[in-house]
């Protein structure tokens, strides 16, 4: 058997396995994660967010996936009525929530996020930061679905005891 923490089979196989209890808590984890992102990004219209810089044509997507693997990742530690006892390893959690952190950067409004307006300035801000977010929104993605994979293949492996 491989040591390798991540596998696309047993990943596969871990959403197979999944009930509607894991299904109804990846949507909701989605749904947040939308909510907890995207108000304050002003990416989902609120009364109590606005943002400068108008919301850009990729932010929709970028958060939607976001949200999409983020439900995910939250569903994996939700524990499955019949699963098997024994020491579990589950790796790729700091992965997932520096992905998440990663996120809100790339969304939010390059001159609304106070850090970059003081150590760049305004057009600092447009000129260098803006153009930024969208490799920040890729590398998001890229975090999150490593540790959706990682986690996922972890809930399928078989845990190994050591012998006497």
């Amino acid at each position: 058997m491989s040591s390798s923490p991540r596998s696309w089979r047993r990943a596969g196989a871990a959403l197979r396995g999944w009930r509607t209890r894991q299904w109804t808590v990846a949507g909701l984890g989605a749904l947040s994660t939308a909510i907890l992102v995207g108000a304050p990004t002003d990416v989902v219209p609120n009364p109590l967010f606005g943002r400068s810089v108008p919301v850009q044509w990729w932010n929709y997507p970028a958060l939607a996936v976001t949200a999409v693997l983020a439900g995910i990742v939250l569903t994996t530690y939700v524990r499955q009525p019949a699963a098997p006892s024994g020491p579990r390893t589950h790796n790729g959690g700091r992965l997932g929530v520096v992905g998440g952190a990663l996120s809100f950067f790339a969304v939010g409004c390059p001159v609304c996020n106070k850090l970059v307006l003081l150590l760049l300035g305004a057009s600092g801000a447009l000129s260098y930061w803006a153009p930024l977010q969208p490799l920040l929104a890729v590398v998001s993605a890229g975090l999150l679905a490593e540790a959706a994979l990682r986690r996922l293949s972890s809930q399928t492996a078989c845990p190994v005891t050591a012998s006497a």
